[in-house]
């Protein structure tokens, strides 16, 4: 093996523990007591204990997040993919006058900086009396949902050879049959990648959350910033346990989007 593919390994390898540690060490503070974690000297060896996971999974209003927060992002997101899809692809491949200020006006909407969004969309939901609903937070969140995917589909469309769908109308193929059977398989890895950061981004969002409920429609981020205290008496394991149940969802969902959309072009192209 030559030494460059050696150095090159031996940096993806140091990269990918730099990435992974962190949620590693999370991980097993969520199953050590206070005195384990606040010590000077990390303890590796320790007495696990499932307390702080049952204290979190033992709460009702971490459950309701839960369920607010799965409801809500999967609503957007599958809204973000069934608008914005076809949207980037119409962009990608039919442009017109308007194709660069449609993605301009979609890039934009991720420079607004969250306070400034999340202010006059409170103040609607109240007008609406909508306000501290799911459905509030689940329009509000296909904005995102849809911009982001827009955002990241349309290089992905324009990357599919142009040939290959030429060919496609040639044997008879429609436009819905062409984007369905040709342009969705070949650009699957790219698209699969801007659903799963669709879903991190509103999954982890925080401040418009914060904003748009109050009591009702709390999501997952918002309960668990509500388990830290103040002062001296943090509770670093009810706080790390929190951290690993916001992880495993969007974790959970990369894989279940990844398999389910594999099977389903694989069964497309047999």
């Amino acid at each position: 093996m030559r030494p460059g593919r050696i150095i090159a390994k031996a940096v993806l390898a140091f990269a990918g523990f730099v990435a992974v540690f962190p949620l590693l060490w999370t991980a097993l503070n969520s199953l050590k007591n206070s005195v384990d974690i606040i010590t000077r000297v990390p303890r590796l060896v320790f007495t696990p204990t499932l307390a702080n996971i049952s204290y979190i999974l033992g709460r009702d209003s971490v459950i309701t997040g839960l369920y607010n927060s799965v409801v809500a992002c999967g609503t957007a997101v599958l809204i973000g993919v069934v608008l914005g899809l076809p949207a980037a692809y119409a962009v990608a491949r039919y442009p017109n006058r308007w194709a660069g200020d449609i993605q301009f006006f979609v890039l934009s909407l991720r420079f607004l900086p969250p306070v400034a969004v999340a202010i006059p969309l409170m103040v609607i939901w109240l007008q609406l009396g909508l306000y501290d609903t799911l459905p509030a937070l689940i329009v509000t969140y296909s904005l995102l949902t849809i911009s982001v995917i827009m955002w990241l589909a349309i290089p992905a469309f324009q990357g599919v050879p142009k040939e290959i769908e030429e060919a496609a109308f040639v044997d008879g193929y429609g436009a819905y049959s062409v984007f369905w059977r040709i342009a969705l398989p070949v650009a699957a890895r790219s698209l699969i990648g801007a659903v799963a950061f669709s879903f991190v981004l509103v999954w982890n969002e925080f401040l418009i959350a914060l904003m748009l409920s109050s009591s009702n429609a709390k999501t997952l981020p918002i309960v668990a910033s509500e388990l830290s205290q103040q002062g001296m008496n943090v509770p670093w394991g009810i706080l790390n346990a929190s951290v690993v149940l916001l992880s495993l969802p969007p974790l959970l969902f990369l894989g279940v989007l990844s398999g389910f959309l594999n099977s389903v072009f694989r069964q497309k192209k047999t």
